[in-house]
């Protein structure tokens, strides 16, 4: 095939004819490639013929060649020499591919695997893999090793009632809400570990940041001075992932009509105590260790956003608000948050390394030593300084493209009304 032909292989999203000459939009399903193809009655009758006859939604090859004049408004233009019909729908489509005519999120969401012949839902999902690529080169670049630790555990990360409870042979068992535990204990034989891996949290949640099983990228690092060593890495990443993806996703930028902006370095430090001021302000009376809610991370983003910063930290939460990891400083911790326009996108921190603290931190927490005891036995042999962070991919994702709800930005989300598709 020469350089100007081209095989597609998808699907038609959309037929149109005028006079004499059809018009097939076509979505080809390996190169998310928008094709129009023409076929011109005299020049190609069967072909014509075949073309004016086609349901939408078939799957089809073509081979055709590229002009070198473009006419087409919409994806690049193919003149067809052959057409093939693979495979006919037996129903009614259940919302419209070419996305002209736009589709409920729960027609979405329900039939994801045919929405994603539509070109704005393919962009999506084709920038969630460039993040992940941007993520994994950037941790290898810095020798990161990335690591797979296990998703059903004998003991919760952060305790409580957010566990997802299963029967292990008998044995009692939980769904992990996060690879904090293990990735922490790793700190003993390496020094530099990632992993991108899904985790579950049991809350009723009922908004639109929030899934029962959502992906997160973690990171944790030894011999570290202090959290803003993590801070330091945390926001190199991120503004790494927005340059990848202003540079390797113009395509899905303009289907999305997005001008990329990589966020102001370096982020905005703002202390706990500093963001309640703030609020306070701003007519937010918040208690002194009390969680910041979304409306108070909305506010504090507008605040931020005003003196130029997209993405900042906010850093010395109260220490009894964190978990038991994080290390103390008095009334407070050595922890931060990192938000984006009011959204919250990681959390992370030096950790307590010392053993003796960090019992004195379970007992503290009201948490049982004998239930940590597997995790605890890794603080007896040198455990460096160390300290990490969790970044959420589904809400980078959002960030990203600007949409305002994370069931976007997933496949097949999981919430509590969610188990199918």
């Amino acid at each position: 095939m020469g350089s100007g032909e081209v095989k597609i292989s998808g699907w038609v999203n959309s037929l149109r004819i005028v006079g004499a000459v059809a018009f097939l939009e076509v979505m080809d399903g390996g190169s998310l490639q928008l094709y129009t193809v023409v076929i011109k009655r005299h020049e190609h009758p069967e072909l014509w013929n075949l073309a004016t006859h086609m349901k939408i939604g078939s799957a089809v090859t073509v081979k055709g060649s590229i002009p070198s004049g473009q006419i087409s408004k919409r994806g690049l233009e193919v003149r067809a020499y052959a057409l093939n019909l693979l495979s006919e729908p037996i129903d009614f489509m259940p919302l419209d591919p070419s996305g002209k005519t736009p589709a409920l999120l729960d027609t979405i969401l329900e039939h994801r695997y045919v929405a994603l012949r539509i070109p704005r839902q393919r962009a999506l999902f084709a920038i969630r893999a460039l993040v992940v690529e941007a993520v994994r080169n950037y941790f290898k670049s810095l020798g990161f090793l990335e690591v797979h630790t296990p998703k059903i555990c004998g003991a919760g990360a952060e305790g409580g009632a957010t566990l997802f409870q299963l029967d292990y042979f008998g044995r009692v068992a939980y769904l992990a809400q996060s690879p904090q535990l293990y990735k922490q204990m790793l700190m003993c034989g390496f020094s530099r570990i990632y992993e991108i891996s899904p985790y579950f949290r049991a809350e009723p949640f009922s908004t639109v940041r929030h899934l029962n099983e959502s992906w997160g990228i973690d990171a944790e690092m030894a011999f570290i001075e202090g959290p803003q060593d993590v801070m330091r890495v945390l926001e190199d990443l991120i503004v790494h992932v927005f340059e990848y993806l202003k540079a390797k996703g113009q395509r899905e930028f303009s289907e999305l009509g997005i001008n990329l902006q990589v966020p102001r370095k370096p982020f905005k430090r703002v202390t706990y105590n500093e963001a309640l001021e703030i609020l306070r302000s701003r007519g937010y009376n918040i208690e002194w260790g009390q969680d910041l809610g979304s409306d108070e991370e909305r506010v504090l983003g507008e605040s931020m956003v005003e003196e130029g910063y997209d993405a900042y930290f906010i850093t010395e939460y109260p220490w009894h608000a964190k978990p038991f990891y994080i290390m103390r400083k008095k009334e407070e911790s050595e922890s931060f948050d990192l938000d984006y326009r009011g959204m919250e996108l990681a959390s992370g921190g030096q950790r307590e390394h010392r053993y003796d603290k960090l019992v004195e931190n379970l007992r503290d927490k009201g948490l049982s030593i004998e239930n940590f005891e597997f995790y605890l036995k890794a603080f007896k042999y040198g455990m460096p300084p160390h300290g990490g962070f969790g970044l959420g991919l589904d809400r980078l994702v959002m960030t990203l493209t600007g949409v305002q709800n994370i069931r976007e930005v997933v496949l097949f989300p999981r919430d509590r009304q969610r188990l199918l598709p």
